[in-house]
């Protein structure tokens, strides 16, 4: 048997606090088989926002959703989101947990990553002018073109975080870069930020208090689309739901070529 520890928003989802059951054989059969218990009139996990711990070793510093469970093992299960969804969006890019916030102006953002940077050294942290980002689908592609460089090692900068924001300005030059697509006193932007659910959880919860809801509620496409230079014509050309997006993340991977 398996014990389940349920915190946070989880127990709305049970009325319990704890649940015993049969050994799944992994995490992932785990979230599946609880998510079978949930009563049809009470709130329903999402399985891409929990922080799930093995007798309090955080599942992601194992394998995953593939960590093999024992009998007698206990699983805590928090949920990441309390109350605030809507600032804050998970993605799966790649294999690599990834989280968007989106930040209110600030008086000196470069201060406030760098701030970040030290203080969270084992974790990833970007920033990008909100107004450059067209949406999830467009972060996602971006995301995976610079993932797929650090693997094939044919990075833009030695830093992954250089790399992203150069792919968003679709440049080799960093200057241009930041000047492009870099964070500004003044602006909104989007923190994107990789790593461990444990400590970006950690650093969500001390940055609340500046983030904005409606992360991506404002449509950037004309902005992005005269900053870059991209004609409807080549938008019309491209056989797809999101030809912008494609057009971005095309420009994004040939930087490597140019």
């Amino acid at each position: 048997m398996i014990t389940v520890k349920l915190l946070g928003g989880a127990r709305k989802s049970f009325s319990a606090d704890k649940l015993e059951i049969s050994n799944p054989g992994t995490i992932s059969g785990l979230v599946d088989d609880i998510q079978n218990l949930i009563p049809q009139n009470l709130p329903k996990l999402d399985p891409d926002n929990i922080l799930v711990a093995v007798n309090g070793v955080d599942s992601s510093a194992l394998q995953g959703k593939d960590t093999v469970l024992q009998d007698g093992d206990v699983i805590t299960i928090i949920p990441l989101v309390h109350g605030g969804a809507s600032k804050r969006i998970h993605l799966d890019v790649s294999g690599t947990g990834v989280e968007l916030v989106r930040i209110g102006e600030m008086q000196d953002p470069v201060e406030f990553l760098d701030l970040m940077r030290k203080k969270y050294p084992s974790i990833l942290v970007q920033g990008i002018d909100a107004g450059y980002i067209l949406g999830i689908g467009h972060v996602k592609k971006i995301l995976a073109i610079s993932l797929a460089a650090k693997k094939a090692r044919t990075l833009l900068s030695n830093k992954v975080e250089t790399d992203i924001l150069m792919r968003f300005a679709c440049t080799r030059q960093i200057s241009d870069a930041i000047s492009k697509v870099g964070v500004k006193p003044g602006h909104d932007f989007i923190l994107l930020i990789l790593g461990r659910k444990s400590l970006v959880t950690k650093l969500f919860h001390e940055i609340e208090d500046n983030l904005e809801s409606g992360i991506f509620e404002k449509n950037n496409a004309k902005l992005v689309q005269k900053e870059f230079g991209i004609t409807q014509k080549a938008i019309d050309c491209v056989i797809s739901k999101t030809p912008l997006e494609d057009l971005l993340a095309e420009k994004a991977a040939a930087t490597l070529f140019h």
